[in-house]
């Protein structure tokens, strides 16, 4: 069960070495201006791996309910998916787990990537656990874990930690066939929460420690992404980085050796890769290139 690329690499492993009877996947959304049906990127992977796909629009329809008890699973996998009531995960005979992008009992909760950069993190991981009617509390079966790089963005970490997922799925499989587990109950008093983030949310804050802003930037980058206006446009900004020196009045900028930098409170912001209104992401040299306007200002 699973939704976004994420997931695609555990699917394919997990066909390759067990017998994957069906995927279960979001319905078809409408997208663009003529609100076309898209697939999510689990179905087609699963389309092209010749596998049945059921798309409920709710967990709890029963006629959904009914197919997949005709399945009669052994073990239900979730990787980015809905929440699951217990009428589904109750069906697998043996199991059903999920794949949790941190150290749970860490960042529990929508965005465990994105928060990890937000916060600062230098290390986080991966998580598979036996699901509970409660969010992200079931009990531990495994747990891999990864140093964050230097100036990642949650893209960054998302890419890195996709194959981990895969291996650390086949991995818990293994153990769940065999019988070679002991589940390990979280500890609740270390849990910290991971909620969605919205674009609202977003908005750059330049009166922010610089390293802190740094860390929220490239934790939302690229998606819902942070944002500012500037002389009437939206710029979404994917990638930075930070100096703690030269301080100056929060929001002002100054270009230099092709780079845009932009005071806050402790530091600069460097501004490595942005988004313009209406255009495709690209590198600041490449922004500045076009750029007409001063070298130094103000960002309201």
């Amino acid at each position: 069960m699973g939704t976004p690329e994420f997931a695609i690499p555990a699917l394919e492993r997990l066909h390759s070495e067990f017998v994957v009877e069906c995927v279960v996947t979001i319905p078809d959304k409408p997208r663009g201006r003529g609100q076309v049906l898209v697939p999510s990127a689990i179905k087609l992977k699963a389309l092209e791996l010749s596998l049945p796909v059921l798309q409920p629009e709710s967990m709890k329809d029963e006629n959904f309910l009914r197919e997949l008890s005709e399945y009669n699973p052994d073990i239900i996998v979730v990787i980015a998916f809905r929440i699951l009531p217990p009428s589904v995960f109750k069906l697998a005979k043996l199991g059903t787990f999920n794949i949790h992008a941190s150290l749970l009992p860490k960042y529990r909760g929508a965005a465990p990537i994105n928060w990890a950069i937000i916060n600062g993190e230098k290390q986080t991981g991966l998580t598979s656990f036996l699901l509970e009617e409660k969010v992200d509390t079931g009990k531990i079966i495994l747990q891999n874990s990864i140093d964050i790089p230097e100036g990642a963005t949650a893209g960054d970490l998302h890419d890195l930690l996709m194959p981990m997922a895969a291996a650390l799925a086949v991995d818990t499989c293994r153990l769940i066939i065999e019988g070679k587990y002991s589940p390990i109950i979280q500890d609740n008093t270390l849990a910290t929460p991971a909620p969605k983030l919205f674009r609202e949310q977003c908005k750059i804050n330049w009166e922010q420690d610089a390293e802190k802003l740094r860390n929220f930037i490239n934790g939302v980058s690229p998606i819902p992404g942070a944002w500012f206006d500037w002389d009437g446009k939206r710029y979404k900004v994917l990638r930075v980085n930070y100096s703690a020196q030269d301080l100056g009045p929060p929001g002002s900028f100054f270009i230099e050796n092709n780079k845009l930098n932009v005071y806050c409170d402790k530091g600069i912001i460097t501004i490595l890769e942005i988004q313009p209104q209406d255009k495709k992401p690209m590198m600041i040299e490449d922004f500045l290139r076009g750029y007409r306007g001063e070298i130094s200002g103000v960002i309201k």
